[in-house]
This record gives structure tokens, C-alpha cells and sequence, in this order.
């Protein structure tokens, strides 16, 4: 585990130390296991990790673990960690996944508008902002090989057996915080995931020897 850190803004630091990887079932620790190895080995050979986390829409899931791995990964120190995120169809990233993200601290701003909004999502003064908006998982945006493709979430899972570039293919599946828009419980929920992800991230990093 490595012990220097990047400094993040300081609500985000908070909401990092009141995580508890603790609460991670040993069954869920070992479908994240192969994400591990993935990242341990290409800092090991000091190559390149690229991780992109796929969904149907590419506007909830995805979105929050391609922000919270960056942040972490930021956050131990890891170098060369690029995290992106992509779809089996785009649409846009939901709104409540924004006011969630910035109720953690995340500095988001809106590059431009429309049907499919582009964001600035910042986690630290000094580092590159993420570039958040829905794309399909082969956009040009994305990359086209050398690649993990860590599936969020079941129905993209089980949609798509092959991923065309993916050097190794993970199944790391969250229940869809969608199930409760428009309901009292929206908010909640939508926090309750954003932290469960930014727990199982913080587990993945925490376990890589940089």
C-alpha cells in the first residue's frame, strides 16, 4: 500500500476518511480483486493504466466509479491512471449524479449545454479536470485499446460478452440508484451509491504497492 497522497479539496478528503472498507464483504472484495491485479501489475511493469467503466447509458454508474477511481488513485499517489467512462448508447450524465458529486466536494462546472451536457469535474486544484457527458464505450473520446473494461452494471454485462480493445474484462456490478428518481428518496440513494463506489475504489487503491 502506498502511503505518500495527493492533495484533494478538503470535503472530499473528509468524505474519504469517514469511509470504512471494513464493511466490504469478502465475497465483493473478491469480485474486485481482478482490478487489483489489473492495476498492480501495470504499476509493477511502470505502464500505462488505463481503466474504463462501462454502463447501458453511461449517465449514472459509470460516471461515479470514472470519477471516484481517478480521485483515489489521485489521492494514493498512483501515477499514470487515466479512468474513463462510456456506454452501450449515450444519453447524459444525470443531474442528481452532479449535485451528488459536489455535495462530496467535487467542483463541477458546465463546459457547455444541451441534450447531453459536457462537465468540468475537478477533485483537486492542480490536476487535469475529468471531462464528464455521456458517450458510447467506442467513442473517440475513449481509448481503443490497452484497456480494462470494468462492467458496472449487469445489463451491459451481460450485453456485451466482448469488448472490442479490452486487455482484461471486470465485472463490477451496482444496483442502479434510477430505481428511485423522483422519489422522496432520490438524494439518498444516489448518495448511498456514490459512497458505496468511492468505498470499493478507496479498497482497490489502498491495496496497490506503487
Amino acid at each position: 500500500m502506498t502511503t505518500t497522497q495527493g492533495t484533494l479539496f478538503q470535503e472530499i478528503e473528509t468524505v474519504i476518511k469517514s469511509l470504512n472498507t471494513n464493511v466490504i464483504s469478502q465475497e465483493r472484495k473478491e469480485i474486485l480483486q481482478p482490478l487489483v491485479d489489473y492495476i498492480q501489475d501495470k504499476v509493477s511493469n511502470k505502464q500505462a493504466i488505463r481503466i474504463k467503466f462501462i454502463c447501458t447509458h453511461n449517465s449514472r454508474r459509470s460516471h461515479l466509479s470514472q470519477i471516484w477511481a481517478q480521485t483515489l488513485a489521485h489521492h494514493f499517489n498512483i501515477k499514470n491512471v487515466v479512468c474513463y467512462s462510456g456506454g452501450t448508447e449515450s444519453t447524459a450524465l444525470f443531474p442528481m449524479v452532479a449535485e451528488t458529486l459536489t455535495n462530496s466536494g467535487f467542483n463541477i462546472e458546465t463546459i457547455s449545454q444541451g441534450d447531453n451536457p459536457i462537465y468540468s469535474i475537478k477533485y483537486s486544484d492542480n490536476a487535469h479536470p475529468i471531462i464528464g457527458f455521456s458517450k458510447k464505450l467506442d467513442a473517440t473520446f475513449n481509448p481503443k485499446s490497452g484497456f480494462a473494461a470494468v462492467m458496472t452494471c449487469s445489463q451491459a454485462d451481460g450485453g456485451c460478452p466482448f469488448i472490442a480493445g479490452a486487455v482484461k474484462r471486470i465485472p463490477i456490478t451496482f444496483d442502479d440508484p434510477k430505481a428511485f428518481d423522483n422519489t422522496p428518496q432520490q438524494a439518498e440513494k444516489y448518495n448511498e451509491r456514490s459512497l458505496q463506489i468511492a468505498s470499493e475504489m478507496l479498497y482497490v487503491f489502498s491495496q496497490i504497492n506503487a
